[in-house]
């Protein structure tokens, strides 16, 4: 019920997903009045669907603390529900990011070992994709977090990107040891002794970041969010003058029109619709949320994400490494 363009475009989303991945099956939580008419129009979507009717639905503009007290009645309180009672393996929304967040923390609880969950997604970049993470879950983070937001980074890499042993980095204001704050400082020093099946490599900084020298970048919320946001709003910077300076004379639409095979193939590379999917890392459960602008095919790239954790297993994972650094001592800020 979420998202800018509500059920429509979720079930066309939910539908692509469906296609790609006949098996799946899908609880959709919300108003039936609203969501019923559009399952019709898609009657193979329908066939592996079931609607969970509820009135009470999460606006953008509700506090978390207001989406907290109705985790047990609202759409967006029963998908994660469904998770801890096992009624279904991952949730995925496109509405309120902080009644998301608020209401799996408290539903799902966290990990073993992990203080905090972490805002994790993939970002578009000169090589391929990279994982980023945190993304906004949490503003101010000790050495201890950003060693389990790499712990679990690098296991994210390894079920979504496929590698064996993803390089990993701290985002920071310079690549030498010396430069960063304490806390910084002391989670470098704390990876480079754990044998985990990840490359810790240092420090990189935000310039490096579209370069894609790194598979796993690693920061605290506050400084995460506004470097997504603002490579965002570079990519939609990059496009529109591009599509500005092609339209400027009938010279620069013939370009165009020699260039135009490359140029889509840019345009998809940074459309977000095509890397859609954060998910919340280090929860007894599954949870992504997509943006609340995803279109269609936007949606589709979030289910698949949960289908593909849920087939690699994301929660196994980040258990069996945590358990192999636990043995390992904490490092805090006052030990560098």
């Amino acid at each position: 019920m979420g998202g800018d363009h509500g059920p429509s475009v979720v079930l066309e989303g939910a539908e692509l997903a469906r296609i790609r991945f006949p098996e799946t099956r899908f609880l959709l939580m919300g108003r039936e009045a609203e969501i019923a008419p559009v399952l019709a129009r898609l009657p193979k979507l329908a066939a592996c669907s079931r609607i969970v009717h509820t009135d009470d639905v999460v606006l953008g503009s509700d506090k978390p603390s207001q989406a907290l007290r109705r985790s047990r009645t609202s759409s967006m309180g029963m998908a994660i529900q469904a998770v801890k009672d096992g009624e279904a393996q991952a949730a995925m929304s496109a509405g309120n990011t902080g009644a998301l967040m608020a209401m799996a923390k408290f539903v799902l609880r966290t990990h073993d070992g992990i203080d905090r969950p972490a805002l994790v997604t993939m970002l578009p970049t000169a090589r391929s994709e990279s994982v980023m993470l945190d993304l906004g879950a949490n503003t101010e983070c000790s050495a201890e977090n950003l060693v389990q937001f790499a712990v679990m980074g690098a296991a994210f890499a390894r079920a979504v990107l496929g590698l064996d042993k993803p390089t990993v980095a701290l985002l920071n204001v310079g690549v030498e040891d010396l430069k960063g704050t304490d806390d910084l400082k002391a989670a470098a020093t704390r990876l480079r002794e754990v044998d985990l099946p990840m490359n810790f490599v240092g420090f990189t900084e935000g310039d490096k970041i579209g370069a894609g020298d790194v598979d796993v970048i690693v920061t605290d919320g506050f400084t995460g969010n506004i470097a997504l946001k603002t490579a965002e709003g570079t990519a939609k910077l990059i496009t529109g003058l591009l599509r500005a300076a092609f339209e400027q004379s009938i010279w620069t639409k013939l370009g165009y029109l020699i260039a135009r095979t490359g140029l889509r193939a840019l345009r998809d590379h940074l459309d977000p619709n095509n890397h859609n999917g954060a998910v919340f890392l280090g929860l007894n459960g599954l949870v992504v949320k997509s943006h609340g602008s995803a279109n269609a095919q936007g949606v589709a790239a979030a289910i698949c994400l949960a289908y593909d954790l849920i087939n690699d297993d994301i929660g196994r994972r980040i258990a069996h490494d945590l358990g192999n650094f636990r043995s390992a001592p904490a490092v805090s800020a006052e030990d560098v």
